[in-house]
């Protein structure tokens, strides 16, 4: 008993590190993190189901050390784009591994990781405003981080508190939320806020396709509209600071990734639609490899070139880059679009999760779908799982472990029922 316990305690201090880390933007010290973890924790057997999750990863990650052998490339870029390209597997496993026996027990292990982040970051908001004597967007965002998608989870699961089996108090529940909730708006990130909107849809059961879900999904479709042209009306300006800052990135958000047409000499256009000109440079320059290239990418240790140096957030100067915003053009460039079928591949089999006759299955179930559903946007605008802050493959690993372990626990009350 006591071995357990020791073990539990042990897998809930990593889980911690292993969410933790990924908010020092430091991709090599999270990587290592990960796979100590990893090996710390490694099982001997893994279900079909996990390895049916891994599956559309692994072929992405094949295809592009396959193709790498006819591009030439340096070993360490070859190394790097490994690494990459192998998070989001490690990421799944390690939150398979990381899971708590108890449904409850693992619950309150993210909301307490949840809590301790959030109250850091707002110390760190705290900090940096009285540093510099006035809010400022950009700067707080620069300190204290551009996004957080695990509090989202938190906020989500605090939401739902009674679905989820927790016997918070009502008072102790309310602060929690109250905490993680202010924290994770003063990232004043556009996706969180589209993430909590598709995650409490998916938690509702909305996400499913019926009459009533298709008609809260048009309500909620018309709200945003009407929302988003207010901030049209109220045209807030791009030098503005504060608020108006925030809702200047909303105003152009839904032309950002998309536009097709980028003035590279214009630093406004190029720096507001930046997104849009790596896809656009991407796609042209993959293509002009011709047929092969498109079909199976340049491989591991591929590049694009932007045309011009560019500051990236770390204060370097850069013209090649190797990894891309949006997860369907990095996939692209290393593997093609044989790769992003199965990047896709991937979304539609965590989306397709079955009914259950158990409540608590069944909202896990809920949150994994509204992960899928998300992470269309999270590929777009944050590369998904590959990016390098990105924690939420530890979600889902650990989402399956606990369904799996559920699952278990009542085929085994059933077999002693029967005996």
């Amino acid at each position: 008993m006591l071995v357990l316990k020791n073990k539990i305690n042990v897998n809930t201090i990593l889980f911690f590190l292993c969410i933790g880390v990924t908010y020092f933007n430091f991709f090599e010290l999270t990587f290592m993190v990960w796979l100590l973890s990893f090996l710390i924790t490694i099982k001997n057997v893994y279900t079909k189901e996990l390895v049916k999750y891994i599956l559309p990863y692994a072929i992405i990650l094949v295809i592009a050390i396959v193709i790498s052998f006819f591009y030439d490339s340096s070993l360490y870029s070859k190394i790097k784009d490994f690494t990459y390209l192998f998070k989001p597997i490690l990421g799944i496993l390690l939150g398979y591994q990381l899971l708590r026996s108890q449904p409850k027990e693992a619950f309150k292990t993210i909301i307490k990781t949840g809590a301790i982040i959030a109250i850091i970051h707002l110390f760190l908001v705290i900090k940096s405003t009285i540093t510099l004597g006035s809010f400022n967007v950009n700067y707080i965002r620069t300190v204290g981080g551009y996004f957080s998608d695990f509090e989202v989870y938190v906020i989500i699961i605090l939401i739902f508190y009674k679905k989820f089996d927790l016997e918070y108090s009502l008072k102790k529940r309310n602060t929690l939320l109250l905490i993680v909730s202010f924290s994770c708006f003063l990232y004043l990130s556009r996706t969180n806020f589209i993430q909590f909107i598709i995650l409490y849809l998916g938690l509702k059961g909305y996400l499913l396709f019926t009459k009533k879900a298709v008609k809260i999904i048009f309500i909620s479709l018309i709200t945003v509209s009407i929302a988003y042209g207010s901030i049209w009306y109220i045209n807030p300006k791009r030098q503005g600071k504060g608020l108006e800052a925030f809702l200047y990135k909303i105003k152009i958000a839904p032309i950002e990734p998309f536009k097709t047409r980028i003035d590279k000499e214009d630093w406004k256009d190029f720096n507001d639609n930046y997104r849009s000109y790596e896809n656009i440079t991407t796609i042209k320059q993959v293509s002009h490899g011709g047929i092969l290239s498109v079909m199976f990418g340049k491989g591991l240790g591929s590049n694009i070139n932007l045309g011009r140096k560019i500051r990236t957030n770390d204060g370097s100067d850069i013209q090649y880059i190797p990894i891309l915003h949006n997860g369907f053009m990095t996939v692209f460039l290393k593997s093609g679009i044989l790769g992003v079928c199965f990047l896709i591949l991937f979304i539609i089999l965590l989306y397709r999760q079955k009914r259950s006759s158990n409540p608590l299955i069944n909202h896990i179930n809920f949150m994994l779908m509204a992960t899928a559903v998300f992470l269309i946007v999270s590929n777009w605008v944050f590369m998904g799982l590959y990016l390098k802050l990105d924690n939420k493959s530890i979600i889902i690993g650990y989402l399956l472990a606990l369904r799996f372990s559920i699952f278990k626990n009542l085929e085994n009350q059933n077999t002693s029922n029967q005996e």
